[in-house]
C-alpha cells in the first residue's frame, strides 16, 4: 500500500513525499481511514511506527475546509485538541502539525510549562485551529480564560498510558469539561492496559481498535545486552564502553534528576562532550541540550524519564539504561528511542546485583531473557554483600551474579529467566 491508497489531497501528498516516506506504516494504514471517516479510535502501536503522523494527517484533510486567510480571531476558533504528557512531546507534535500542514490555511499553536505564559495567551487570543497541550498549562488558560474550546470538534489523546501513569486523568476530566461532548475523539497509547481501556470506554464513542504490534513487543531491529557491573563502577564502564566502541550518539536514562547532572558533569570532565535533561531544568536549557544532541556538538545526552517519550531523534545508534527504571513499562518506552522507523539500534542495561528485581519485572513483561555480556575488569566483586532485596510485585528472594559459565564469564543468576 501507498500513502495514494489513504485518500489523502495532493498538497497532503506532495508534503508527505518531501519528506521521503513512500508507504505508510501499519498504524498509518490502519488508522487514517478510520480516522477520516470520523471514528473514535483507540490505537496502541509501539514506539516509532509513525503515530503522530496517522492521526495529524487525516486530521488535516478532515479539517481542510476550515482553512482561511482571514485575520479575525472568530474565524480562527480552537477546532482539533491534542492533549500530549510532557513538554517535549508537545513540541514533537506541534512541528509534526506544521510540517505536514504547511499548503493547508490552518493556524496551530502549542502551549507548556516551564514558560512564560503571557506570548501563549497573545498567540492564543489571535486564534488557532489545533492546539496542541500539556494539561497543566491548559488549565491554566482555562482558568484565565485565554482559550474558548466550545468549538472544539476534535480531541486527541497522546501517549495516553503516560497521562495515567503520571497522574494527569483528574486535569484531563476537568478540560474534557469544557469541550462539547459531541465530538471525535483518537485515544494513541504505546501499550493497552486496563486502566487504558477502561479511560476508553469512559472518553470515547463506539472506538474502533487499532493495534498493529503485540502487547509490549519492541522493534525486530532493535539489539538489547545488558551487562553485569556494581553499581559505583557504572559511570567507569559506560565510559570505557563509549570509547571503546566510539559511540557518538548515546542517549543515557537514569532514574533521578540528581543522577543525572552528576553523571553528565562526570563524562563531560573525562573527555566527553555530555549535556542533561530532567524536570529541574527550565524549559529553554532543555531545549538547548536537545538541540544540541541532534545537531551532535555533545555526544551523550543524559535524561530522566521525563524524556522517554516524545524524544524524536532520527537514527539514534544507542540508548543505555544507566540504571533499569522502576516501572518495567518505562524499559518499553525508553529503548522505544532508537530502533525507530526500521532504522537499527542497540539498548544496552547496566545491571547491578542489588537491581534483580528490576531486571525479572522487564523480562516477564517482554517474556524473553535480554542477552548479556561482559566486559572482565567492570564484573561485579562476588565477595560484595548485596543488598537487601527489593520488593517489585510481591515476590522476594533476589539472586546476586553468582559462578562462572563455561566460557570463564561470570553470569548472571537471573540472565536466563524471563519469567
Amino acid at each position: 500500500m501507498t500513502f495514494d491508497n489513504l485518500g489523502l489531497s495532493a498538497d497532503l501528498l506532495a508534503t508527505v513525499a518531501r519528506e521521503g516516506y513512500t508507504e505508510p506504516t501499519p498504524v498509518q494504514s490502519a488508522a487514517i481511514p478510520l480516522i477520516m471517516a470520523g471514528r473514535d479510535i483507540l490505537a496502541a502501536a509501539q514506539t516509532g511506527t509513525g503515530k503522530t503522523a496517522a492521526f495529524v494527517l487525516p486530521i488535516l484533510e478532515n479539517l481542510r475546509h476550515h482553512g482561511n486567510a482571514g485575520f479575525s480571531p472568530a474565524r480562527h476558533p480552537v477546532r482539533v485538541l491534542i492533549l500530549t504528557p510532557t513538554r517535549e512531546l508537545a513540541v514533537q507534535v506541534s512541528e509534526a502539525v506544521k510540517t505536514y500542514g504547511r499548503g493547508v490555511p490552518l493556524r496551530s499553536a502549542v502551549v507548556y510549562g516551564g514558560t512564560r505564559i503571557d506570548p501563549e495567551i497573545k498567540m492564543l487570543w489571535n486564534g488557532v485551529e489545533i492546539l496542541v497541550a500539556t494539561p497543566g498549562r491548559l488549565l491554566d488558560h482555562i482558568g484565565q480564560r485565554s482559550v474558548n474550546l466550545s468549538a472544539v470538534e476534535i480531541l486527541v489523546l497522546d501517549e495516553a498510558d503516560r497521562m495515567l501513569d503520571m497522574g494527569f486523568i483528574p486535569d484531563v476530566r476537568k478540560i474534557i469539561a469544557s469541550i462539547p461532548a459531541k465530538r471525535q475523539t483518537l485515544l494513541f497509547s504505546a501499550t493497552f492496559s486496563d486502566d487504558i481501556r477502561q479511560m476508553a470506554g469512559e472518553f470515547l464513542t463506539n472506538p474502533e481498535t487499532v493495534e498493529v504490534a503485540a502487547r509490549n513487543s519492541i522493534a525486530d531491529n532493535l539489539t538489547q545486552v545488558l551487562y553485569p557491573v556494581d553499581t559505583e563502577r557504572k559511570a567507569d564502564l559506560l565510559l570505557h564502553l563509549i570509547k571503546r566502541d566510539q559511540m557518538e550518539q548515546v542517549l543515557v536514562f537514569t532514574r533521578s534528576k540528581l543522577g543525572a547532572s552528576r553523571l553528565a558533569s562526570y563524562l563531560d570532565r573525562r573527555g566527553v562532550s555530555t549535556s542533561a535533561i530532567h524536570g529541574d531544568r527550565s524549559q529553554p536549557e532543555r531545549t538547548r541540550a536537545l538541540a544540541a544532541f541532534k545537531g551532535r556538538f555533545v555526544k551523550v545526552l543524559v535524561a530522566t524519564d521525563v524524556a522517554s517519550r516524545g524524544l524524536d531523534i532520527e537514527d539514534l545508534p544507542y540508548v543505555v539504561n544507566f540504571e533499569l527504571p522502576n516501572d518495567p513499562q518505562d524499559y518499553i518506552h525508553r529503548i522505544g528511542r532508537t530502533g525507530r522507523a526500521g532504522a537499527s539500534g542497540t539498548a544496552i542495561s547496566l545491571v547491578s546485583p542489588d537491581e534483580v528485581e528490576e531486571l525479572r519485572g522487564v523480562q516477564r513483561l517482554l517474556r524473553k531473557a535480554i542477552p548479556y555480556a561482559v566486559v572482565e575488569e567492570f564484573l561485579p566483586d562476588p565477595d560484595r554483600e548485596p543488598a537487601p532485596a527489593r520488593r517489585y510485585d510481591g515476590r522476594s528472594g533476589a539472586r546476586t551474579f553468582t559462578g562462572r559459565g563455561r566460557s570463564g564469564q561470570a553470569r548472571p543468576a537471573y540472565a536466563a529467566s524471563g519469567r
